[in-house]
């Protein structure tokens, strides 16, 4: 069993408060459900335009545990493209 964590740290530019802030995650943890993926909000809980999301998966392989977690990275440019200011992979086995 490995687990694959990505952290990933993102400019809210838009988001004057934190409310606006609630609706751009909540709008891109709904995109990603797709993703055998558990996501979170790890940091910055009270910054208005900085995000810190945590996103896991759990597979039987490296491959598999790195798969989905980059996927999730790659669909969040594709989709807010420039949000992300940076990534950090980690796995357990």
């Amino acid at each position: 069993m490995v687990v694959g964590l990505v952290s990933i740290e993102l400019h809210l530019p838009a988001a004057r408060s934190l409310k606006d802030k609630r609706m751009v995650l909540q709008s891109l943890k709904g995109r990603l459900r797709k993703f055998n993926v558990a996501i979170a909000e790890i940091d910055d809980h009270d910054l208005w335009q900085r995000a810190a999301l945590g996103v896991v998966t759990i597979a039987t392989s490296r491959a598999h545990a790195d798969r989905d977690p980059t996927a999730v990275v790659d669909e969040v440019e594709r989709v807010e493209p420039g949000l992300i200011t940076g990534t950090q992979v980690e796995f357990l086995a």
